[in-house]
């Protein structure tokens, strides 16, 4: 099986989103899955990332090499995104598996979601938080000592958080549980 995930802008977010996957096809029973982070083309931003034609294009690159396409964006508190993406996933229907999921507020949500988070810092307000890579994430970077790895601490942290699924599953139901679960459920098909 391979999968596409394409995220807003790969520089940084591979190093989350590889790893995270990767563990998520291992955890519904398809170990071998290659997972890839789409680096060609390189989309800059959010902007591009929710633009059909742009997303035709990566479609049509990689169609008859990808069984699975996953876009993945930040919600960076945009109320509308979820629906937005509905009607992005529709566009696709009849000529790939595409799904599309935004993390609430940034993918970096995810990754605090599966790592040990500061005793002095609340789950509720790092989920609550709109702008989370700023406030959270790269304060726990810097306390890590993790500011000169790859993706800014990305790769460490992603490795990371995602032996521990479960907990990002648990933590975040709306986003990231709810995606497994729809990928779960076309597997089972």
């Amino acid at each position: 099986m391979n999968v596409l995930i394409v995220p807003e802008d790969f520089r940084k977010d591979q190093y989350i989103l590889r790893p995270l996957f990767q563990r998520l096809f291992r955890n519904l029973g398809r170990p071998a899955a290659r997972v890839r982070v789409c680096q060609n083309p390189l989309l800059g931003g959010i902007h591009q990332a929710l633009n059909v034609e742009r997303l035709s294009e990566i479609v049509d690159q990689y169609r008859g090499m990808t069984d699975l396409f996953i876009l993945c964006v930040d919600c960076d508190g945009r109320a509308g995104r979820r629906h937005q993406l509905d009607g992005i996933e529709q566009q696709f229907a009849d000529s790939a598996v595409f799904f599309a999921e935004n993390a609430w507020e940034e993918l970096e949500t995810w990754v605090l979601a599966g790592v040990q988070l500061p005793s002095d810092w609340s789950w509720s307000e790092v989920r609550a938080e709109v702008q989370v890579k700023e406030v959270y994430f790269d304060r726990f970077v810097r306390r890590r000592g993790l500011e000169d790895h790859p993706g800014g601490g990305r790769k460490p942290l992603g490795e990371e958080a995602a032996r521990r699924m479960d907990a990002i599953r648990a933590k975040c139901l709306e986003d990231f549980d709810a995606l497994a679960q729809r990928i779960s459920d076309w597997l089972s098909e």
